[in-house]
């Protein structure tokens, strides 16, 4: 039963209300939070840990006057319901619903967009310095998740803060992971901060004072002689420049509105370190903090979580076709080496580290780092299989320039979740890469139809030895059951002929050669004689077939889940172009727009590259005169 949740329509709901009444509306929220995500799934375990923290920030701070600023949205849960959306959060992620993360555009409370890790601390320095500048007394918060510390912007953002002074707050959720647990130095410093016990204790004790103005100058100082004693140099963050308090437990909401409220009226840049745990308030999601990040649907119940178990003649997911092929690849190749920022579970790399864990690396959310790290080793004679997002291999886009490509060096790029993604949308829809990645010299650039198509490209990338080599391929299940066949290596720049015919030619890359397959097989009966290329190679793409298509049709349709913008079809029409063909050609793929967010069925329907919509394509050129 919620007594107080339906009565908190915004930020200002919760003013009026007492401190014990807030810690019990902490606990509506969580039942809330967990009642609809078992029905419509979602990022639950990070917000599940940050209810307390969300409740005092908007009791404390005047917001949105006050900037909030979140890093991840995966955090910002229990936000979007205290300010305004607790009645729609059951489209959360949906077609035509509420965005799973931060949006300026749905609210006035989301003070910046939050999809991507370690943007929050430069975002809020921007807004900080703006406030500066504008001569406006607005308080500015970042919150950002220790996994997203390993990111080599927040520290930029840290730096420039600490060296400007503005006035600005970050709070450091610090709960030891982000999907997959976190790694490196700054994890472990961060764990040697939280569980001082000594440390904890005395500065619990000195902040207790700090009320006290006129003690206030000689207690911070008294302080740091303190912290000196423990760890024997200063604290990180102050080292930028930011004062530092902390450790503080983050599910305190008692003591974290004290703080807060003391830290308001403290000018300058502040970072307030809390300690919470991911999936707090559900046993499940506490004991498996991993599979609960994005569990799907569940039984809010028991905990089981529903999954739709797969026969063992389905197909696996692409994901899964990596991490068993990259397994078997390396047991014969003692050079490949397993990189990915901080996804091993995400892209199934974790496979290989639980076999070969010597030679997996786990960089953190540091794409350009993992990169550059890949390129490094590459010199040393290693091969680096890279795997990283779509969407995210964007972060690292002079570094695929200038550490790699530009060096010729052997580096297999990997790119999971291309094209539509589904539910997570605009953010992480990996609709770029074929772009901003075909105009790069010194690469190779290939997507699989199919399972074993992907198997065979891993297997020709570890041969070509022909500098960089990406392979991009989509979330999700892929076509073929019967997959792990033996390798063979597949010609560069080499398409294959799916459907012969004259009327009208289909080029297509991918996996979305799946739905061309099942439009044409929809048009039997429409007399269309239709001929169907897997390209399978953008780069260097295969100009045989392209010269072959260009006298011997007049209609071709190119078919990509891709921007259609510099794209694979944008690379086909400049071939047309510089030989002088003149031909129809019909444009298929994510259009100049950014896609938001639905199932992946529903968004390709949008887009225009579904089955049906595809047919309905090859029907209305067919009739065109």
């Amino acid at each position: 039963m919620q007594k107080y949740l339906l009565n908190v329509n915004s930020p200002s709901d919760l003013k009026s209300m007492k401190i014990d009444e807030l810690v019990e509306l902490c606990t509506e929220i969580r039942e809330f939070l967990i009642d609809k995500c078992s029905k419509n799934p979602g990022h639950i375990g990070s917000s599940l840990g940050t209810v307390e923290l969300t409740v005092a920030l908007h009791y404390v701070f005047n917001t949105p006057y006050d900037k909030l600023v979140w890093d991840v949205g995966h955090q910002a849960y229990a936000h979007k319901i205290i300010t305004g959306r607790r009645d729609n959060f059951s489209t959360n992620r949906k077609y035509g619903g509420i965005s799973g993360f931060p949006k300026m555009s749905e609210s006035e409370y989301d003070a910046f967009g939050g999809g991507h890790a370690s943007v929050s601390i430069s975002a809020a320095f921007g807004m900080a310095i703006a406030a500066k500048m504008n001569e406006e007394d607005r308080n500015v918060i970042a919150v950002i998740g220790d996994g997203s510390m390993t990111g080599g912007l927040a520290f930029e953002g840290l730096n420039n803060a600490g060296y400007l002074k503005p006035n600005m707050l970050v709070v450091l959720n610090d709960n030891n992971i982000a999907i997959d647990k976190s790694v490196g130095a700054i994890g472990r410093y961060l764990l040697k901060i939280s569980t001082s016990r000594s440390y904890h204790k005395l500065k619990t004790n000195i902040w207790n004072l700090l009320g006290q103005n006129y003690f206030r100058n000689i207690i911070q100082k008294f302080f740091h002689s303190i912290k000196l004693m423990i760890f024997h140099r200063h604290n990180i963050f102050e080292a930028l420049g930011f004062s530092y308090f902390g450790a503080f437990d983050g599910h305190d909401l008692p003591q974290l509105i004290k703080i807060l409220e003391k830290l308001k009226y403290i000018k300058g840049p502040k970072l307030l370190h809390i300690v919470t745990q991911k999936g707090k308030g559900f046993k499940p999601a506490e004991e498996n903090q991993i599979d609960w990040h994005a569990p799907g649907k569940y039984n809010k119940n028991t905990g089981e979580r529903i999954v739709v178990k797969l026969d063992k003649d389905q197909p696996l997911r692409y994901q899964d076709v990596f991490g068993k092929t990259i397994i078997e690849l390396a047991r014969n190749n003692p050079k490949i080496i397993g990189i990915t920022p901080a996804m091993p579970t995400g892209c199934s790399l974790n496979l290989m580290m639980e076999e070969m864990p010597h030679r997996c690396f786990d960089t953190g959310i540091a794409e350009g780092h993992a990169v550059t790290f890949a390129a490094g080793l590459a010199t040393m004679g290693l091969l680096p299989f890279c795997n990283i997002y779509s969407s995210f291999m964007q972060r690292a886009y002079d570094n695929i320039i200038h550490d790699v490509a530009i060096q010729k060096l052997n580096v297999v790029f990997c790119l999971d979740r291309s094209g539509l993604v589904g539910e997570d949308g605009s953010t992480h829809h990996g609709a770029y890469d074929l772009a901003y990645l075909r105009c790069i010299p010194n690469i190779i650039i290939a997507s699989p139809m199919n399972e074993i198509e992907l198997r065979n490209m891993m297997f020709t990338a570890q041969l070509a030895n022909k500098g960089c080599f990406a392979i991009r391929y989509p979330k999700g299940g892929g076509v073929i059951a019967d997959w792990q066949l033996p390798f063979q290596e597949i010609p560069i720049a080499k398409a294959r002929t799916i459907h012969t015919g004259s009327d009208i030619a289909i080029l297509s890359i991918g996996h979305t050669g799946n739905n061309v397959e099942q439009a044409i097989e929809m048009l039997n009966d429409k007399n269309i004689s239709i001929a169907h290329y897997d390209m399978r190679f953008v780069k260097p793409i295969d100009e045989d077939l392209l010269h072959f298509t260009g006298k011997n049709f007049k209609k071709v349709i190119t078919v990509e889940n891709g921007t259609v913008v510099g794209g694979f079809g944008s690379a086909v029409s400049e071939f047309f172009a510089r030989h002088n063909y003149m031909l129809q050609h019909k444009f298929i793929g994510i259009p100049d727009r950014f896609i938001l967010h639905g199932t992946i069925a529903e968004l390709q329907a949008e887009c225009g590259f579904d089955p049906k919509g595809i047919a309905n394509a090859i029907i209305s050129m067919k009739n065109h005169i």
